[in-house]
This record gives structure tokens, sequence and C-alpha cells, in this order.
């Protein structure tokens, strides 16, 4: 994907250089990225053996295509049909498709970027059997994840990175977790700064955001929820668990069926996203390529979307205001600054929480760009809008 600066890449001792991804799989490295890069409007199959396909008189052989890919499912546990379209199936599922066709070839070495970052925990536990598996069959792998308890699971050695440095080489046996920590922080944890601001669970507030008795058919029935004024509230549970579906209700993009929605003690219809923002609630998908940005406009037009859609067509933002939105947003990536409401100001109306969009923003293509850069932007692109609050 990259080439290099500097320094030197060796496979089985002996010194390599990679002009592409095509190289790298032909020479056993294969990678599975934590952004799914697969096409949907293709089959299973289609997507396992993609740009290998087998071919029986100079045609590409689907029988036999589909045949050997089902094999390769079967070796990970799943149960699909290698005829039916990828798209029809879920984001978790699509993921270990995807590394069903990185071992689907010769494989010496794995790269996992993130795997696991959209996969319940029957399919991680899956996904881990299928890793030690290939560990056994000699693979080497190369496991990236954020998720400190599935690194000590499964690694043999941890190495740590901090802003683009090497930090060190450690055995997985000899590095505490509390270690490994200050390692990648570059500070002892007991510098951090508490946070200013903690809400008492015990104590009694006046949510802000509410919502009693959502339901739609078929994932959420009689769903209570409350959001207090500076307060995060994580909302767990398993893919299926209605997670999603929930967070589509409080964000106008799904239409409850039953209940109702207050913010700040002031019932609301939410019957779309334009009037959940227009009340200063805004949505961040999971999905961030294919709902969370257009891949085809620049990151400024994609930061600055909401207001555009704000202003209407009539009132385009001119390159120099984006320019100006996007750097703003840029500088302040890092820190979030809190400011008092000012009497009449929307009651979600905070100070805008800059999106950390890494290097100055510019034309350049959002697709270019890939996870937590894609994240950045999106919440860049929301914290633009001053109404934009929940």
């Amino acid at each position: 994907m990259l080439s290099l600066d500097d320094g030197r890449l060796t496979l089985a001792g002996e010194e390599c250089e990679f002009a592409g991804p095509r190289d790298a799989q032909e020479a056993g490295v294969s990678t599975v990225y934590q952004e799914v890069d697969l096409l949907e409007n293709l089959s299973v199959a289609e997507n396992v053996f993609l740009g290998r396909e087998p071919r029986r008189f100079g045609l590409i052989d689907h029988a036999a295509m589909r045949r050997d890919a089902a094999a390769v499912l079967h070796d990970l546990g799943l149960d699909l049909d290698p005829a039916s379209p990828l798209g029809q199936h879920s984001l978790a599922v699509q993921q270990l498709v995807a590394i069903a066709r990185a071992i689907s070839t010769d494989v010496k070495v794995l790269v996992l970027d993130e795997p696991t970052s959209s996969l319940d925990l029957d399919e991680v536990a899956e996904l881990f059997r299928v890793i030690r598996e290939l560990k056994d069959r000699g693979v080497a792998i190369l496991f990236v994840s954020h998720f400190l308890d599935q690194v000590y699971e499964m690694s043999d050695r941890i190495t740590v990175l901090r802003d683009g440095h090497l930090v060190g080489e450690y055995l997985t046996t000899e590095l505490l977790r509390i270690d490994l920590v200050k390692k990648m922080l570059g500070r002892d944890v007991a510098e951090i700064a508490p946070r200013e601001h903690v809400v008492d669970a015990e104590q009694e507030i006046d949510p802000i955001l509410s919502a009693r008795g959502l339901t739609r058919a078929p994932g959420i029935r009689d769903a209570d929820i409350s959001v207090a004024e500076g307060e995060v509230l994580g909302v767990a549970g398993l893919l299926g668990s209605g997670r999603t579906e929930l967070a589509r209700l409080l964000t106008g993009i799904d239409r409850a069926q039953a209940g109702i929605i207050r913010i700040e003690d002031r019932e609301h219809r939410l019957d779309s996203p334009r009037r959940a923002m227009q009340l200063g609630v805004v949505y961040s998908s999971e999905n961030r390529r294919t709902e969370g940005l257009i891949g085809d406009l620049s990151i400024e037009e994609n930061i600055v979307l909401a207001l555009q859609a704000q202003q209407g067509a009539l009132r385009p933002i001119g390159a120099a205001r984006r320019r100006e939105l996007a750097v703003s947003l840029d500088r302040g990536a890092q820190h979030q600054a809190r400011r008092p409401r000012a009497a009449g100001a929307h009651p979600l109306g905070r100070q805008p929480a800059e999106g950390a969009v890494g290097p100055p923003a510019g034309t350049q293509p959002a697709r270019d760009r890939v996870g937590r850069a894609h994240q950045g932007y999106r919440c860049g692109r929301q914290g633009g809008d001053p109404a934009a609050r929940g």
C-alpha cells in the first residue's frame, strides 16, 4: 500500500520490496484491513477469489470457485452460501469473509488490522480459533488491536509504537499491563489529569435527552434511556442487541412505532435526521465508509457538509471558508473547550467538539484516508455544526 522511505524489509531472511498488494500476496503476505475492502455487489465466493478466479477454457469456473470458497469458509466455521451476495450479510460477516479471502492464498504472513472491531464475542472466539490454527501451521501473524485483553490473549510478543516511533519490543508474559499503558502514553498513568466533570450515577439530574417506551420491530421494544448534560453514557451489547437501532431512533434516521423522546423536558417528534440536527442531536454511524462520508468529496467538503445542508444549495460555502473551518477543527483536535451557554442559546449548543482529523485537511478525497481518520472527519463535520451536541 505504501512504499518505504528508509529501512529494509525481509521475508524468510531475504530482502524484498513490494510494488503493491499483489506483489505482497504472491510472496505470501496477506492483509485484512480495518475497513472491509470487498465488493458488496459480488457473491461471497467472488470476493474470496477476487483477482484469482479459477478458470476453465479461459472462462471463470464459477462452480469450482463456489466449491473452493465453501471449503475456506468451512475452515473459518462460517455457514454461508458462497453464491449469496456479500451485501446481504452484516458488516461482521463481511469482515470474516475478508479474513477468508486472506487465508485462501498460500499465506506465510497474515497482517490483521483491528480484525475484531466489528465482531461479537462468539465471532471473536471463532476468529481466535482460526488464528491459533494458522499459527500452528507456521503462519506468522501481526495482530494490530487496541483491545489490550485480546493482545494479551493472542500475542507472544508485543511491539509498542508511539507517534510513529518504535518504543520497544517485549515478551507478552514479561510485560505488565500497567507498564504497557505507560509505554503507550509515554508517561505514568498517575500523571493523567482527572476528569473535571463527572456525573454521579446516584445523583438526580434532569436529563437533557430522554426516551421512554421506544419501540420499533423487530429489534427495539419499550426502551428507556436518559442522558444528562456533560454525561457520557455507554450503550453496550452484542451484535443484534439493538444498540445501533436505538441510536438510529434517537437521531431521526428510523421512526419509532411507539414511545416518546424529550429534549430538555420538551417532547419532540424526530421524523428525520434534519429535524434531529435542528434540535442538536447528531449521529455518527458505525459504518463510516459507506454511511459516514461521501468518498468523492474532499475532506474539507465532508467536514462542512452539515453546515452546507443547513444553509441550503443556494448559499454555497466558499473554498476559503471551507479551508478556514477545516483547519480550525484540525488545530483544535486534541482540545475541546467548554463554555457556558449564553441565555437563549440552543440547549445542546455548546462549543463545537473538534474532531481529530490528522494532517491539515485539504482537497484530498475522503476515500483516500482510512480507519480512524474517517471517524475524525465525521466528528469534525458534526462538531462544526453549532447546534450539534448530542
